[in-house]
C-alpha cells in the first residue's frame, strides 16, 4: 500500500483493486505450495518420464553393444574357421565350432527380449 491514503476515490478503487489482485496471486501461490496430491502427481510423472528416458537410453546402447557383439563373433568366427582348415582337422572336432556360434546368438537374443519387455513395463 502506499505511505498515505489517496483523498480521490478514483485513486482508492484503483489501489484496492490492485491490492486485491497481489493478494490473489499470493494466495494462489500458498495454495499451490500446500496442494501435496498435486506435487506428488507432478513430482511422478518427472519421475517416469526420467525412467522412460533411462531405459530408451539403456535399450539403444544394448542395441548397440549386440551389434559390436555380432560382428565380433561373426569376424571371430570366420578366423576359426579359415585357422581349422588351414590345420585339415577331422570334422567332428570342427563341428562345436557352429554349436557355440549358435548359442552365442541365442544368448545375445534372450538378452534383447528381456530388455524390450523391461521396456514396455
Amino acid at each position: 500500500m502506499s505511505e498515505s491514503t489517496p483523498s480521490d476515490p478514483q485513486q482508492l478503487r484503483a489501489e484496492i483493486a490492485q491490492t486485491r489482485a497481489a493478494l490473489g496471486d499470493t494466495v494462489e501461490a500458498l495454495a499451490a505450495k500446500t496442494d501435496v496430491k498435486a506435487r506428488a502427481k507432478v513430482a511422478a510423472e518427472e519421475a517416469g518420464a526420467q525412467a522412460k528416458a533411462t531405459v530408451n537410453a539403456a535399450v539403444g546402447r544394448a542395441g548397440q553393444v549386440a551389434g559390436a557383439v555380432t560382428e565380433r563373433l561373426a569376424s571371430t568366427s570366420e578366423s576359426i574357421e579359415t585357422s581349422l582348415r588351414e590345420h585339415d582337422l577331422p570334422e567332428r572336432v570342427r563341428r562345436p565350432l557352429p554349436v557355440a556360434a549358435i548359442g552365442a546368438v541365442a544368448v545375445l537374443a534372450v538378452v534383447l527380449v528381456v530388455l524390450a519387455r523391461r521396456r514396455r513395463a
